[in-house]
Order: C-alpha cells, then structure tokens, then sequence
C-alpha cells in the first residue's frame, strides 16, 4: 500500500492534473547581443540591455511616462481623417488593414502612427509628438500630418516646447501622393513653433529613416538621438549599390551622425529626462505676460510750465 501511496499515485497524478502554465514572456533576448533578462530588471533598466547598453524600442505611453514629469500627462485628441482616400489595396484592403492594427492598438484618441500628450518637463510647459513604430512601421499618412499640425498648434496656444520623437520607416505607401503631401505640412507646423518663438526638439529614434527624416525630424533647434539608432534617408544597401562602394563602419548610426555634425548630443535613455530639463530651463523664454499687461503711460506733451530737462524753468515767451 506504501509503494503504491508514494510512487504510482504521485505519477499518475502528475499525468492526470493539468500543468500549472509559466509564462512565456518572464524573460527577453536582446536583440544586439543575445542577452536573456528578466522582465522586471528590463522595466527597471528602461528597456536598455545590460550587457551590451542596447537601447530597444519604446512604445509611445512608455515613452511619454519617461519624459513628463511624474509619468502625468493627457493625450491630445487627434482630428479625424479619411481611412482610405486612394481606395487602396496590396495583399488586403488598406481600410481592413487600419482596423486590424488599431483594434490591437486600442487607442481611441490617437488612432494612428503618432500619439500627442501634453504635461510638463521640469516643471515647464511641454508638448510631445511620439511616434508608434508598431503601427504599421510607425509611416506617416494624412492622420500623422494632422497630428504633427495639430501637436504645433497646442505647442503654440500653451506657450510649450514642442518635443518630436520620430520612430519611422518613412511615409507610407498606401496613401500614395498624399502622404508626400505630409512632409511640408510637417515643416510648416515647425515654423510656426519657431515663429511663436518656443523651442522645438527632435529626439531621433530607432528607426528615423525615409520622408520622415528628409523633413521635420531633421529641423529641430537641437537634434537628440539614442545610443545606435538607425537614423538616415534611404537603406545602407541601396547606398551601396548607387555609389558601388562599401559604407563606413556604424554608418547612418547616431554615434556616426555625431561625429559628422548631425546631430547636437546622442544621450543615454536614463539621461534623457535630465538632459531635457536642462535644455528647457536654458532655452525656454522667461515667463511673460506682455498681453495682459497694462499699457506703458504716455508722457504729457512739453508745454511752458514744464521745467527744461536740466531742471531750471522755461522763461515765457511774448
């Protein structure tokens, strides 16, 4: 009875009785080195490879919780656009393509490639224009030209920094002309933040690639990207086959836009909060309040009772 109490019952318990499921997604491999780490040492390292200092990417609320103080902000909602205007389609309707990938979003304010929230760095007022790579490679179309637009309009109306955090493929070829359309749309949103006389700065991500980097990503009043992140125009591969020469090592890298003018600073992702905060109390304009204010006294017009500028009394004339 022993013999079957502590041998056969145990085993054939253990074929019976359902396995207790481990979850799959305790542990993450880098993708640069190989490294195994555990999911919560990953949140705590903010994503960031231990062994190798490999900056994965970030998803827009991830990001948008590193950058605004205390992890508050509130997301802009963004204006409606056309689903398909071209009526467009390749292995599946474009329409049925958008309404696969935001249902898995689910993101009712920001249906698209680009999020917009609005919070405080540093304890000033700020604006930022985060890129969702997940979203179809994170291209820009009509509803990330009105994002960019409409995240430069609250930049202006709060009297904010306009922060622009590109992650990218470039535009996106299901829109056709009207996604090239985007790329001066999207400059002349910067200008009208520069105009307002506020700050607007880029913070290049893995990847800043195509017409977003052959337009606003590039125009920024100061260029901040992430240690090795791809950042360039067209593909190493297609360069290489134009110019039939081989590249330099850790071309279109930020390290290597560094070191050829491209770029200002390439910062670590736990020293960009702090860096930002400085860049914003040095180049934000000092609290004012010319609209309110009171208009300057007008100076009573000179007449004979008026003393002279020296203090001695003007004389009478006949």
């Amino acid at each position: 009875m022993n013999w079957i109490t502590n041998f056969v019952r145990p085993k054939f318990r253990a074929l019976v009785e359902p396995k207790p499921e481990i979850p799959d997604n305790l542990w993450e491999k880098c993708p640069s080195c190989g490294h195994m780490i555990f999911h919560r040492e990953l949140e705590e390292l903010l994503k960031v490879c231990p062994n190798c200092g490999h900056h994965m990417r970030l998803g827009p609320i991830e990001r948008m919780k590193l950058l605004f103080d205390d992890a508050d902000f509130e997301l802009v909602a963004l204006p409606e656009v056309p689903a398909d205007p071209l009526k467009f389609r390749d292995r599946e309707r474009y329409s049925d393509r958008l309404k696969r990938v935001r249902a898995g979003v689910n993101r009712p304010e920001a249906p698209d490639a680009i999020v917009v929230a609005e919070g405080s760095i540093g304890g000033l007022p700020a604006v930022a224009a985060v890129f969702d790579f997940g979203f179809m490679g994170g291209s820009m179309g009509l509803a990330v030209g009105e994002g960019l637009v409409k995240a430069a309009e609250r930049a202006v109306e709060r009297a904010a920094a306009l922060i622009a955090v590109p992650a990218s493929g470039g535009a996106r070829m299901q829109e056709g002309i009207l996604s090239l359309m985007q790329l001066p749309r999207s400059v002349i949103a910067v200008e009208m933040v520069k105009e307002a006389g506020l700050p607007y700065i880029v913070l290049l991500t893995d990847p800043t690639t195509g017409g977003v980097s052959a337009s606003f990503a590039m125009l920024g009043d100061l260029q901040i990207a992430e240690p090795g992140a791809l950042i360039g125009f067209a593909g190493a591969r297609v360069i290489e086959e134009t110019i039939r020469e081989t590249l330099p090592p850790g071309f279109q890298r930020s390290e290597y836009l560094l070191d050829h003018g491209m770029l200002d600073m390439v910062v670590s992702r736990k020293e960009l909060k702090p860096t930002l905060e400085r860049v914003l109390a040095l180049v934000m304009p000092p609290l004012r309040e010319t609209a309110l204010a009171e208009p300057l006294p007008v100076q009573p017009a000179a007449s004979e009772e008026q003393p002279e500028p020296d203090g001695e009394a003007r004389e009478p004339r006949d």
